[in-house]
């Protein structure tokens, strides 16, 4: 058994709870009502998208070669 981390990004919904998504696993997305509620779906949902990946015989994406970078853009937006 291999550990493997992924980065994952929480959003808060304006409706109450949070979107999580992981950008190394395309389209790979949870929800929660509360932080720790929404990381354990995240974790399932990890475990599944990788268990479906060994069970068609594809390649386990992994963040070694990931980096991460913040932009700051100017936008015409109202306050």
């Amino acid at each position: 058994m291999k550990i493997l981390n992924y980065r994952i990004l929480l959003r808060k919904e304006p409706e109450g709870g949070f979107t999580i998504t992981v950008p190394t696993l395309p389209g790979c997305v949870t929800y929660g009502e509360t932080i720790d509620e929404a990381l354990k779906m995240a974790k399932e949902a990890i475990e599944l998208y990788i268990e479906s990946l060994i069970a068609h015989g594809e390649e386990i994406p992994s963040e070694d070669n990931t980096f991460e970078y913040t932009l700051s853009v100017e936008a015409n937006v109202k306050a």
